[in-house]
């Protein structure tokens, strides 16, 4: 990779942005788009993966033109800590409901930063967080998941 371009890091980041841009306007292009002021299923994927492929568009261009560093060792602790993370929540918001998959989904992720400590300060804002997904998506919006799943509701 590094024979060609003058920026590793951006070639990879903007190839991964296309990829997910050009996915998401796959999955999107049998969904009506529906307009602006009244948007049908398919149009928020395919705005989102229309801007992420030019995104990725204008970071290849960039690392053409740019020098900048080789890629680094990946980090696979926080990797794997954020991506189960995603996963774990989505596991548990049918059974726990959202309440329990949010605090472990920012707990999980949250560990993944080596200045991760659990304070007070950290236990208000991941209440507040919760309370404020809970009114805005559930409440607000109508959005069809469980306060609290099954395990706790019978």
């Amino acid at each position: 990779m590094t024979s060609f371009t003058r920026n590793p890091r951006d070639l990879a980041a903007g190839i991964i942005y296309i990829a997910f841009g050009v996915a998401a306007l796959f999955i999107g292009q049998d969904y009506s788009m529906g307009t602006g002021s009244r948007m049908g299923p398919g149009y928020f994927p395919s705005v989102l993966g229309g801007l992420l492929a030019v995104f990725g568009a204008s970071s290849v261009i960039r690392s053409f033109l740019q020098p900048g560093e080789p890629i680094g060792a990946i980090a696979w602790k926080g990797l794997v800590l954020v991506v189960g993370g995603t996963v774990i929540f989505g596991l548990l918001l049918e059974p726990a409901g959202l309440v329990l998959a949010l605090l472990a989904l920012v707990l999980l992720s949250a560990s993944a930063s080596q200045m991760f400590r659990f304070e007070r300060r950290a236990a208000a804002g991941l209440v507040g967080l919760v309370i404020f997904c809970a009114l805005v998506f559930v409440k607000g919006l109508g959005v069809p998941m469980p306060l609290l799943g099954f395990w706790f509701t019978g």
